[in-house]
């Protein structure tokens, strides 16, 4: 089920502006056989996650990459950057794959193109990650069922921010 969104999406950049009013929120997205996790799934995954690898991540303040994941860092969530460039991003060091990560891999966010997706589900799914989050605008359904078909929980086309304001409040932090 879809339900009629405000007449901006939610994005990063408006977030505030939408989520302090109560505009309708797409709850569930349904493509090519696809569909979101309820909002208690979702309300769910976002509580139990301590550790988040964020793919994409831009070292540029005004990137909504760096602005969901410092969000997400000043909550209490360790973030785990993956970009091609940089030692360092939001102080915390940079792997160039998903599988380059030491330890157990939660979930991963992630700010690409939608035809590079292909390429960073595969890297996810080596890595084994538990659960994957495609940001607004990133799209794959065939890649989204083949992630939950290796049993992880997917979340695609949606804001992992406004989702963890909406459903956990912006006071919320991890213990």
């Amino acid at each position: 089920m879809v339900r009629a969104s405000a007449s901006r999406s939610p994005t990063p950049s408006n977030a505030p502006e939408l989520l302090g009013r109560a505009a309708p929120v797409v709850l569930h997205t349904l493509v090519a056989g696809f569909a979101n996790p309820d909002d208690e799934a979702i309300r769910g995954l976002l509580e139990r996650v301590r550790r988040i690898v964020v793919v994409g991540l831009s070292p540029k303040p005004h990137r909504d990459s760096h602005r969901v994941a410092h969000y997400l860092l000043e909550r209490g969530y360790e973030i785990v950057p993956v970009y091609p460039r940089e030692q360092a991003i939001l102080g915390q060091r940079v792997f160039r794959r998903v599988q380059d990560v030491p330890g157990p891999v939660e979930l991963v966010d992630v700010f690409r193109r939608s035809e590079e997706l292909p390429g960073v589900i595969d890297d996810v799914l080596a890595a084994r990650a538990g659960a994957l989050w495609l940001q607004l605008g990133c799209i794959d359904p065939a890649g989204a069922l083949r992630a939950q078909d290796a049993g992880a929980t997917v979340v695609m086309d949606r804001c992992v921010m406004v989702d963890h304001a909406r459903l956990l409040g912006r006071e919320w932090r991890r213990d």
